[in-house]
């Protein structure tokens, strides 16, 4: 079973996606971007660290606490509110460079988007 941590735009997350149930649902079905995986497991969210995108830091201790309670993640996905944040927030965050950036730094696939409602 894969396990995944999302990240999810800290301004328009529980306006777009309230309570996160589209990307739990994904996950449960394998629709969207999960669809990728035999199985899948939310392992962990947490918000992109706010405007201007403080992703990085909020991603070094998501892994840290990851790697704490021994609750490995294999995949990173940039959630789909933080995709939609580009249009309809004026998202700083250039997410092609910041997935070489966590790719580079932990060594995980990353993957942009999460589901397609």
């Amino acid at each position: 079973m894969a396990r995944v941590a999302i990240f999810q735009c800290a301004k328009i997350k529980d306006a777009s996606c309230v309570a996160c149930l589209k990307c739990f649902k994904a996950a449960e079905k394998r629709e969207g971007e999960f669809s990728r995986y035999d199985s899948v497991s939310i392992g962990a969210m947490c918000g992109c660290g706010d405007c201007p995108g403080l992703v990085m830091p909020k991603a070094q201790l998501a892994m840290e606490m990851a790697d704490y309670l021994d609750c490995d993640i294999d995949a990173i996905h940039l959630g789909t509110c933080m995709v939609k944040a580009k249009t309809t927030a004026a998202c700083p965050i250039d997410h092609e460079n910041l997935k070489n950036m966590l790719e580079k730094k932990f060594g995980k696939p990353v993957v942009i988007g999460t589901h397609n409602y």
